[in-house]
């Protein structure tokens, strides 16, 4: 694992120990980023379910200004840690160790808002839909905001949902990504929703 391209290009990245995280490929990475970016003009990252922080770390030497990075294991925290020393980007992340639902909530509390958002929960979790809706009621979103979901291949998500509108999906071999637009405003049929007024009585 590297990262790709950027300011901290070619550095290679650690893994965390063991199976239980499933960390993005460099492939599917460089085509991930070459349909959101692939350079940024600033921002704010959120890599939720971060692993390594490969994603979010790849964000930041595209062009992001910061990155948050959540993950519930230590040892996770502990190489995104060491990662983005390597990467000389520590100054510009902060580390939570927590679950997802928990973050949001805790976030939200800070009144972070976000413009790029990483969503890569584990395989058997499919609440990727959920957890953006969340974002939505947390107002932790950018209008426009980019969210990329990675997931199992074999499961789909609804290309319209809420306010997020899928604009891009790719396949690779047992993942994957779909990317969607947060549109605040607009409702399940892609109406932009006008709050009614009430009629005046007489």
């Amino acid at each position: 694992m590297r990262v790709v391209s950027g300011s901290a290009k070619g550095r290679p990245l650690k893994a965390v120990p063991g199976n239980g995280t499933r960390p993005t490929t460099d492939k599917v990475k460089e085509a991930l980023f070459s349909m959101i970016g692939p350079y940024f003009e600033g921002g704010t990252a959120l890599d939720l379910f971060a692993g390594s922080g490969g994603l979010g770390i790849e964000a930041l030497s595209r062009g992001m200004d910061k990155a948050v990075f959540v993950d519930l294991e230590s040892k996770s925290n502990e190489v995104i840690r060491a990662n983005l020393k390597a990467t000389k980007l520590e100054d510009q992340a902060a580390i939570y160790r927590n679950d997802a639902g928990r973050a949001l909530k805790a976030l939200a509390k800070r009144t972070t808002r976000f413009d790029l958002v990483f969503l890569d929960p584990p395989y058997r979790m499919k609440n990727g839909d959920e957890l953006m809706l969340t974002m939505h009621e947390l107002e932790l979103l950018e209008p426009e905001a980019t969210i990329v979901l990675e997931y199992e291949s074999k499961y789909s998500y609804p290309e319209q949902f809420g306010p997020f509108e899928q604009t891009r999906k790719a396949v690779y071999g047992e993942t994957a990504v779909s990317i969607y637009e947060y549109v605040p405003g607009t409702t399940e049929d892609g109406e932009t929703s006008i709050e009614e007024e009430e009629a005046p009585h007489d």
